[in-house]
């Protein structure tokens, strides 16, 4: 849900900097504003915001590496599903903003 509102917020940034739109007025987004994403699970992803800040979360297999350190199966089966589902929303946002920089 995070990487929807975070896809949303990336998506407004970039159609607000088009020619005559607000941005053109003076309006900035928000400093943590995604702006790019870079990379892929398996090599580890890069994800940039608006001030100039970056976040490079660990790769796949590092992050499920992680996860099997958990006590219990339930807790390893929940943490591997989450960390599935935050790389699959990383590169569907991915594939979002470089669809909103072309239009």
């Amino acid at each position: 849900m995070v990487v929807l509102a975070c896809l949303a917020a990336a998506v407004a940034v970039t159609l607000a900097a088009q020619p005559g739109s607000a941005a053109g007025r003076g309006w900035t987004p928000p400093p943590d504003t995604i702006v790019r994403v870079t990379g892929n699970a398996q090599d580890g992803f890069g994800i940039h915001h608006y001030d100039g800040s970056a976040l490079f979360p660990p790769t796949d297999s590092e992050a499920i590496a992680e996860c099997n350190e958990y006590d219990t199966r339930v807790a390893r089966v929940r943490c591997r599903v989450g960390v599935r589902v935050w790389y699959r929303d990383l590169a569907d946002l991915k594939q979002a903003l470089r669809l909103a920089h072309r239009s």
